[in-house]
């Protein structure tokens, strides 16, 4: 059976190629900067730490690889002179690979063509697969277009730009035709490929049926969704511009998103049959794609999300307050070191609410009867138990959604909000007598309306949330009940 080697292992694309090749019975080989980052997820793979800009780091790791799948791009992690890094990078890996007689490798790149001149971003993917071949090593290079699939970054702008903009303005690009293809093709042809001699050395293009501009995906995301959107086309919003927009409405950051957009400017669109009939099989087209993206994103089973690959900023153990937004939500997050065994903060922490009370009790009971003006179960609901709860349990006007004894609650709020909303609460024990209590409120707002409601009672959410952690950590580690 084949020794695989997948770089890229925590992004977007190696995220789920690899749980596939391991299903398939290839020997696979994990490629990582921090091995703490993939623990446990795939036991039957190799993880083996590395950093491809640092090449004397990947020569054990290219020995006895018979394939390598080179799925890095600088640019993702928002790196500058990405371009650069990104040929260097690719010409050493060749070389490195080459020596050490890995026999192939399967690269996933851009549709553009040569004839127009190309986005950076663009011009990086098509040059990387380049210097890949510098060595003379045999290459398989896949290019593709906006790759669909929920937690994809082409996907997830346009799902953001949709769901929260009812009226859009947009620059020339939104006219751009592009070719999408949803993501179990994308990693179908991946897979295939490996037992397809024929398409070694080669440059095949690939994409679904359906030729699209950015606009048609944006209204055929919200006719799906059942949304109202209207487009005003405006000439003067430059890429940057652009970016700043992308950024204020969606998580993306500007600086990853002015190199995508300015790539808009392109068509993406396949000029090359080849891949349709050496693979035959026919991809789905977008409108299925998107159904799955979101049937995926609606049962919680994401796999994998662009920003997988991004390292955080903050390299603390125990983080004070994090908001930020991943898949949809916005996640703000807080971690307490309580002197108290995690038997004890649990105990605390189910005996929140209903007769009980929380912390701020009377902003609560505000918002409950807020609440009920407007249609919503209020606070009366109270609670089944005053020391114990279970899954499925009313806590106010929250219902228990999961339990797990000493380690997790989480609870899903019922409130007339305009999105949806949990507040979890999971702990760990560090030493005897002493653990972290992690409390996260996750919120996913439901339109622009949804953001403007989080933000604008920001404050609040951090006096009363900044509040009942530290009461949570003053009653545990209090001998009085």
């Amino acid at each position: 059976m084949k020794n695989i080697l997948v770089t890229g292992a925590t992004g977007y694309i190696g995220g789920r190629l690899i749980p596939r090749l391991i299903e398939k019975g290839y020997n696979v080989t994990c490629l990582v900067r921090d091995k703490s980052r993939v623990s446990g997820r795939w036991p039957k793979a190799k993880i083996v730490e590395g950093d491809i800009h640092k090449f004397d780091s990947i020569d054990e790791t290219l020995k006895n690889v018979d394939i390598a799948y080179y799925l890095i791009h600088s640019m993702s992690a928002g790196e500058h002179d990405f371009e650069k890094m990104d040929e260097k990078a690719a010409e050493n890996f060749s070389l490195k690979a080459k020596a050490a007689g890995v026999k192939r490798i399967i690269y996933l790149g851009g549709l553009g063509s040569n004839k127009e001149k190309l986005s950076p971003h663009l011009r990086s993917r098509q040059t990387t697969g380049e210097k890949l071949k510098s060595s003379g090593i045999s290459v398989t290079e896949f290019r593709a277009g906006m790759i669909v699939g929920s937690g994809s970054l082409s996907f997830e702008m346009v799902r953001y730009l949709t769901e929260r903009v009812p009226i859009m303005i947009c620059p020339k690009w939104v006219s751009t035709k592009t070719q999408p293809i949803a993501i179990r093709d994308v990693l179908r042809y991946l897979i295939d490929t490996i037992e397809k001699p024929e398409t070694e050395n080669m440059i095949l293009e690939i994409g679904s049926p359906d030729i699209l501009t950015y606009a048609d995906l944006m209204l055929t995301y919200a006719k799906i969704r059942g949304l109202k959107r209207h487009m005003i086309n405006v000439p003067f919003l430059t890429p940057r511009l652009s970016s700043y927009w992308v950024d204020l409405v969606t998580p993306i950051p500007s600086n990853i998103a002015r190199p995508i957009i300015e790539g808009l400017k392109n068509e993406s669109v396949c000029t090359d049959d080849r891949a349709r009939r050496i693979f035959a099989f026919e991809p789905i087209g977008y409108e299925d794609a998107v159904n799955f993206a979101l049937q995926r994103q609606k049962k919680g089973n994401v796999e994998t999300i662009w920003s997988g690959s991004i390292s955080s900023i903050n390299t603390s153990n125990v983080i004070n307050l994090d908001l930020l937004h991943s898949e949809g939500m916005i996640i703000e997050k807080r971690e307490r070191i309580i002197n108290a065994s995690t038997h004890r903060v649990f105990e605390i922490v189910s005996k929140l609410g209903g007769k009980n009370g929380w912390y701020a009790n009377w902003l609560w009971q505000a918002r409950g009867i807020l609440d009920r003006i407007f249609g919503g179960v209020g606070m009366r609901r109270g609670r089944r138990d005053a020391d114990k709860l279970m899954i499925g349990d009313p806590l106010d006007f929250w219902r228990v959604e999961a339990v797990e004894t000493n380690k997790l609650i989480r609870l899903r709020a019922e409130m007339k909000l305009p999105g949806r909303a949990w507040l979890q609460f999971s702990l760990r024990q560090i030493d005897p007598g002493k653990s972290i209590l992690t409390q996260i409120a996750f919120f996913e707002p439901k339109g622009l309306f949804g953001v403007i409601y989080w933000y604008s009672i920001y404050f609040v959410h951090k006096l009363v949330f900044g509040g009942m952690i530290n009461d949570i950590k003053s009653k545990s580690e209090s001998t009085l009940t």
